[in-house]
């Protein structure tokens, strides 16, 4: 079994780490209805894309 040459410091362990952030939800302004909207989603007056849906 491989094991590491050197030990990982806690600078280099601490940079790898602070890349596996949450991303929070593609939320953006809709002038049409006033209210920010979740892209790609059905808004809750049922809008999509600028067009009443069912």
């Amino acid at each position: 079994m491989a094991v590491p040459a050197r030990k990982t410091s806690k600078s280099r362990k601490n940079k790898r780490r602070a890349q596996h952030k949450i991303k929070g939800p593609a939320v953006y302004w809709n002038p049409e209805l006033g209210e920010y909207v979740v892209g790609h989603r059905v808004s809750a007056k049922g809008f999509y894309k600028g067009k009443k849906v069912n």
